[in-house]
């Protein structure tokens, strides 16, 4: 074999080579150059199939690959703990940081905290109890819990008392292990119990503890609410989380009559270094709408 053909031949196997770890999802290249944005959010699984296909640990490696620098997953106790450990180990990896997860305590409506009953109470501490296990797995800080619905037959002030004395004794299964449960003001039902801000806010003020701080998500509370930069201030000393979602649609920001460009400068502006969970649908299918999430966050990050 002539020099130079063997040189030629050297070199283009050293690159295939040294390019065998870019192609984690079908024949796809992974982005070599991350795109650099100022906020860490944090999509899910299912987000981007399109682009990485099924397998969970695929999904995160394209996320890292696009620049996002968190994830997060309401679903994780209920997977198997193999995935879980792998999950974990990818994250750390790829330098992702964990976002929450859901403390599995039987559903958003059920075993309501507000009731004061020890069974519901029962099943709630044993939630948190398993949820530390899956946290060390996959090295998260934060787990969403939501008290359930209204106790209709018992006065507010009695139901707000049942669960901060719920919510304390939860927070001392997380203490010791510097675990944090963020409680999720929603707006799918008039019948939950916890809806508003400021009603979270008293609540976390009541059980006192870090361990138990609020989950700002973005689009429940503009349904309910509204002046969300306001009443993000009123009780900022509280929000240890964010999830996004654009209304109507709860779609990726652009798709609703959220400013969000304006409102992640504000919170970047506050110093937040958490996570904001990209909680919503792509506004359109396939790759063309996976692409247009992207897009989306590239575009309202650019606010510096």
């Amino acid at each position: 074999m002539k020099r130079r053909n063997f040189i030629q031949k050297t070199a283009l196997t050293s690159g295939a080579i040294s390019l065998g770890g870019a192609f984690s999802y079908g024949a796809t290249p992974r982005n070599t150059m991350p795109h650099q944005f100022n906020l860490k959010y944090a999509p899910h699984l299912g987000m981007f199939k399109h682009h990485a296909g099924e397998d969970p640990i695929d999904q995160i490696n394209f996320m890292a690959d696009q620049g996002f620098t968190a994830f997060e997953d309401n679903g994780m106790m209920k997977r198997d703990v193999a995935l879980q450990n792998k999950m974990g180990e990818t994250l750390a990896k790829r330098g992702m940081t964990m976002g929450v997860f859901v403390v599995d305590k039987g559903g958003n409506m059920a075993n309501t905290l507000a009731a004061g009953k020890q069974e519901y109470i029962d099943i709630f501490l044993d939630g948190c109890k398993r949820a530390v296990d899956v946290a060390k797995r996959v090295n998260a800080k934060w787990m969403t819990v939501v008290p359930g619905g209204f106790e209709r037959n018992l006065p507010i002030g009695v139901q707000d008392a049942n669960v901060i004395e719920a919510l304390k004794r939860g927070a001392e299964i997380f203490e010791p292990h510097d675990l944090v449960m963020v409680l999720e003001p929603l707006s799918d039902s008039p019948d939950l119990y916890l809806q508003n801000s400021d009603q979270t806010y008293m609540i976390c003020k009541g059980v006192d503890s870090p361990s138990c701080k609020i989950l700002y998500d973005i689009y429940h509370l503009q349904k309910t609410e509204g002046h969300l930069i306001h009443n993000m201030g009123l009780t900022w000393d509280e929000i240890a989380y964010i999830q996004i979602g654009d209304n109507p649609g709860r779609k990726e920001p652009t798709t609703g009559e959220i400013n969000y460009k304006n409102v992640f400068k504000w919170i970047h502006k506050k110093g937040f270094d958490g996570v904001l969970g990209m909680e919503h649908g792509n506004s359109k299918v396939g790759k063309a709408g996976e692409q247009a999430v992207i897009d989306a966050y590239k575009q309202e990050d650019a606010f510096l």
